[in-house]
């Protein structure tokens, strides 16, 4: 037992695993609204034709190599900064009569939000919008 761990605390980290090496990192910043909206494209029939809302979370995605002195990508405020006016278009409205996503389904509030983060988050990668537990939209750009 005593060999094991002496052979442990001899390993040594190979260079690109030390915290003062850039890495290739995927970061995530969890936000969640409250809105209500319908689907005008969606059949008269459609439960998602009439007016209904959804506790929405978004999920907003960067990646790159993080920078080797600071030991981060982008700062977490800096994602959520990034998103407050958004939020502010968001939480407790009628999506449909947000300009720009009068047909708010889960794939246009999706990309609505990645033209208007991308020129302030340049690591963003992916944005993701989910309704409900068991459905989601992931944009990549």
């Amino acid at each position: 037992m005593h060999d094991q761990l002496r052979m442990l605390s001899t390993v040594q980290c190979p260079s690109d695993k030390r915290p003062d090496v850039a890495h290739e990192v995927r970061l995530v910043r969890t936000f969640t609204f409250e809105a209500a909206h319908r689907l005008p494209q969606a059949p008269v029939e459609h439960k998602c034709a009439r007016l209904h809302g959804h506790s929405f979370r978004v999920d907003i995605v960067c990646e790159g190599k993080t920078d080797a002195q600071k030991g981060w990508l982008v700062d977490y405020g800096e994602i959520k900064v990034a998103f407050e006016p958004l939020m502010e278009q968001l939480d407790h409205q009628y999506l449909n009569e947000v300009p720009g996503l009068e047909n708010p389904t889960a794939e246009n509030i999706a990309v609505w939000i990645w033209h208007r983060l991308k020129p302030k988050l340049q690591f963003l990668a992916e944005v993701s919008i989910a309704e409900t537990c068991n459905t989601s939209c992931v944009y990549r750009g």
